[in-house]
Formats: C-alpha cells, sequence, structure tokens
C-alpha cells in the first residue's frame, strides 16, 4: 500500500497556456516531422546561388564562410529549441509568448511581431514569385510550341493552389506538403551537383576573383555573403514547428525536435556543400548566378529541377504561412469574437493569400528579399536578447562569443 500510494503518477503532457480553438493545440508530431519541417523552411532555392557566391569569395573564404554559417545556426538552432521550455510548465509556442515572458506583455509584442511577420510575410511574396517563374520555365521548356503566358498569369496559377492548401488547419495537416517540399530540395540540389560534375570542368576554368572596381567587388563580396547566410533560414518557424511535439516532464519536447534538427541541418549539409563546391569547380569565375542556368542542357533535366522547385517553395509557402494564419485567426477569435471554425479560416486565410497575389511583381519581390534580408540579423539580435532575457529563469549561459561572431557577420 505504502509503495503503492508513493509511486509516481503518470507524466502529464505540458499543455499551452493559450488554448483558444475547441479542440486545443495539436501535438502528436514525432521527430522526424521537424526534420522535414525545417528542411522544407532552410533548402531554399537560392541553395542554385552559393557557386554564384564562391567566385566572388574563393576557395578559403567561401568554404570558411559556408562552414561557419552551418555552425553558428545550428547553435541558434539548439538555443531556440531550449528556450521552448525554459519555464518548467510552460511551452512558448510562438515567438509572440517568447517575447512576452522575455520582455514583458507591455513590450514584448512590439518587439517580436514586427521581425517574425516581416520574415513570413515577405518569404510567401517571394516564394509566390518564384513559383510562379519557375512553373513558367518548365513549360517553356516542356512545351516549346505552347503559346507564351504572361509570368503574371503563372503566379496566379501558382497561388491558386495555395487558395486550397491553406484551409488545412495546422502544421501536422501540412506534414505531407512539407515531407515532398523537403524531398523535392534534396533532389533539385543533387541534380545540380551531380550534373556539373558529369559535364566537368569548362574550358580554361578561371578560379581567381572576377577583375572589377573595388566599390564594386567589395558590394558583390557582402552580396556573395547575404547570400550564403540567406540559404540558412528556417529560425523563424522554429516554436512553431515544436509546438507540435508532446512534452512530457520525463521526455520534453527539446528531445526530439534536438534529433530532428540535428538530421535536418545533416540534410542541409549535403544540400548546400556539394552545390557550392562542386559548382564552383566546374564553372570557376564564369559561373552564373543559377547554376542550373549554367548548365543549360539536358533540357529535361533543367525543366524536372524547375518542377522540383515549384513543389518545394508550394511547402515552404505553408511552412511560414501557418504562423500567420495562426496569430491572425486567434485575435480575430480573442478580440472581435469570431467563432473559430471552417468559415473563419476560409476568410482569413484566401484573404492573406490573395493579398500576396496583389503583392506580386518585380517590386514586391525585391521588398520580400529586403524583408529576408532583415532577417539575416534578427535571427541573431532575437536570440540573444532573448537568451539575454530568460537567463534566470531558462539556466541557460547568458551569452556565448559565437552569438557576436554571427552578428558580425550577418550585419
Amino acid at each position: 500500500m505504502v509503495s503503492s500510494a508513493l509511486a509516481p503518477s503518470e507524466p502529464k503532457e505540458v499543455q499551452s497556456d493559450d488554448e483558444w480553438t475547441e479542440k486545443g493545440r495539436a501535438r502528436e508530431a514525432k521527430w522526424w516531422y521537424s526534420t522535414f519541417h525545417t528542411v522544407t523552411a532552410m533548402v531554399g532555392a537560392g541553395v542554385l546561388s552559393l557557386p554564384y557566391a564562391m567566385a566572388y569569395l574563393g576557395w578559403g573564404p567561401g568554404t570558411l564562410v559556408l562552414a561557419i554559417s552551418w555552425v553558428i545556426t545550428l547553435n541558434t538552432m539548439w538555443q531556440m529549441i531550449q528556450l521552448h521550455e525554459c519555464v518548467p510548465g510552460i511551452r512558448f509556442d510562438r515567438y509572440y509568448d517568447l517575447g512576452r515572458h522575455a520582455f514583458g506583455p507591455k513590450y514584448g509584442p512590439w518587439i517580436v511581431l514586427p521581425q517574425q511577420l516581416i520574415v513570413q510575410v515577405g518569404c510567401d511574396i517571394v516564394y509566390m514569385v518564384t513559383g510562379g517563374k519557375c512553373l513558367k520555365k518548365f513549360m517553356e521548356i516542356a512545351c516549346t510550341n505552347c503559346h507564351p503566358i504572361r509570368q503574371s498569369y503563372w503566379i496566379c496559377i501558382f497561388g491558386g493552389l495555395h487558395f486550397f492548401l491553406s484551409q488545412l488547419p495546422d502544421f501536422n495537416s501540412v506534414s505531407g506538403v512539407s515531407l515532398a517540399a523537403a524531398v523535392m530540395s534534396l533532389s533539385y540540389s543533387t541534380i545540380a551537383w551531380v550534373a556539373c560534375l558529369s559535364r566537368g570542368r569548362v574550358k580554361n576554368v578561371n578560379y581567381g576573383y572576377k577583375k572589377t572596381s573595388a566599390a564594386d567587388y567589395m558590394f558583390r563580396v557582402f552580396n556573395a555573403l547575404g547570400q550564403i547566410t540567406f540559404a540558412y533560414a528556417g529560425h523563424a518557424v522554429v516554436l512553431e514547428i515544436q509546438a507540435t511535439i508532446p512534452s512530457t516532464p520525463e521526455k520534453p519536447s527539446k528531445v526530439p525536435m534536438w534529433k530532428g534538427a540535428v538530421w535536418a541541418y545533416f540534410i542541409n549539409g549535403i544540400c548546400y556543400f556539394p552545390v557550392a563546391l562542386i559548382g564552383y569547380w566546374a564553372f570557376g569565375q564564369d559561373v552564373a548566378d543559377n547554376v542550373l542556368v549554367a548548365l543549360q542542357r539536358p533540357s529535361w533535366l533543367i525543366a524536372a529541377a524547375n518542377l522540383m522547385v515549384v513543389i518545394h517553395v508550394i511547402g515552404s509557402y505553408q511552412v511560414y504561412a501557418m504562423p500567420v494564419f495562426d496569430l491572425v485567426e486567434r485575435t480575430m477569435v480573442k478580440r472581435l469574437n469570431f467563432p473559430p471554425g471552417a468559415m473563419l479560416r476560409l476568410t482569413v486565410r484566401s484573404a492573406y493569400v490573395g493579398e500576396n497575389l496583389i503583392c506580386r511583381g518585380k517590386k514586391a519581390e525585391r521588398y520580400g528579399i529586403a524583408f529576408i534580408t532583415f532577417y539575416l540579423l534578427i535571427t541573431a539580435k532575437k536570440t540573444i536578447f532573448l537568451n539575454i532575457s530568460t537567463h534566470k529563469d531558462a539556466n541557460l549561459i547568458s551569452i556565448h562569443p559565437i552569438y557576436w561572431c554571427h552578428l558580425s557577420l550577418l550585419w
């Protein structure tokens, strides 16, 4: 009887303190869900521009920046995973929640939300345009006799698909789309470096630095640093991905989430390093800003790669849009007394996709890229500030010198 009374109770899942839907937040994901969600959010079409960045940095500096960025962003990912449950019994499912804890309920939302929304909305605008461009390129190669259609129409076709996919309720429901996107990102990255390796080096390949003015070269070096650092995105949705994983006192969510993140970074490495190094090896300083364009043929391979990019950005769009949907719907339920359900989801998410379509075009894409570039600074600064503010509760290191390196690099 005594031993029975003293026996530990069954561990209970640590529930979020902010549940506004009828059934609450679903926490059914496995560790591998975090792997392909992170790969989808991180590995993008920007990997195809890494050889071009290497052309301005050279073998030594370029490889070093690739490796340092990989290590630093992995460390940043670890910090964010630890902060998800830095206070016992509470899960910070969103940057909004963690910001309120770190900076207080008055200033937290104003410090965190604008930064996160800039990144996520900016990414979705860029993905909308990129998807339309690649779809157009695929059709031009696959059907040479077809009547050409304006790029804006292809963007609308790509966006039309998201009117349906956006009705999926949460991260768990887009797992299949995200998995397909992760597989496609690995596939077109592999196509890029294998095709370069099969082609071999161009005649009279030159690995020297390009001859240009000092000012222009400095600008292009910083642009190359930005391209490499932009390739390591994905931190803007870390907390939301971890929120889908169940957690108990005996097995907190940070254990499977970290396992998934390590595998995601492994996949990231086998995508980025071969494309960057083999692409630069094959073309030298004359490599195009998109290594697939430099390959030119076989045409069927380039068409397949463009289609893979389309499938990938479909998944990436949904991964970055889900936190925005959650924020807007939660605000409308709490402050405007809208009933949660399918009608609210249809209204909010259709309006968001429509807004992204309205913002299409070259100017919108440039603004979107600028928003994402701003993320490069946010990633380091946000983690530093949150780590300082939550140090006493989280029992984490207050500031690691690697963050200042990251901040200097991204600046």
